[in-house]
């Protein structure tokens, strides 16, 4: 029998982040996160968590956790730019926001978001 812990020790040796658990997320509505110095937007669609970056790349807004839900995308509240909740890609299939895996384990919600590197 695998015990809890061990499933937690195994999400941090990933590189998965706690960051909330799932009752804290309100359905269609996204909240705002630091893992590892990157923003994120995280999202609840019908039971299911979806993590993106929250930054827009069109004018570096930092308001993704705020646009509004149409079907399977998020809205940029400042420039109406759509983004594909799972891929993170624009509307158009071109690329748009960083996505990242999410992992959820007994109301826990993991996310595995790389640290930001300089290139200077």
């Amino acid at each position: 029998m695998i015990k809890n812990s061990d499933h937690l020790k195994k999400f941090e040796e990933e590189g998965f982040t706690y960051v909330c658990s799932f009752g804290d997320l309100k359905e269609y509505s996204g909240k705002r996160f630091f893992v590892n110095d990157v923003e994120i937007a995280v999202f609840k669609i019908n039971s299911e968590v979806f993590a993106l970056s929250n930054i827009c790349p069109h004018q570096q807004t930092h308001l993704i956790y705020d646009g509004f839900i149409e079907g399977e995308f998020v809205v940029c509240p400042a420039h109406g730019w759509m983004f594909n909740l799972r891929t993170g890609k624009k509307d158009s299939g071109s690329n748009g926001l960083e996505s990242y895996p999410v992992q959820i384990f007994e109301d826990k919600i993991f996310i595995k978001v790389s640290p930001k590197k300089n290139n200077w």
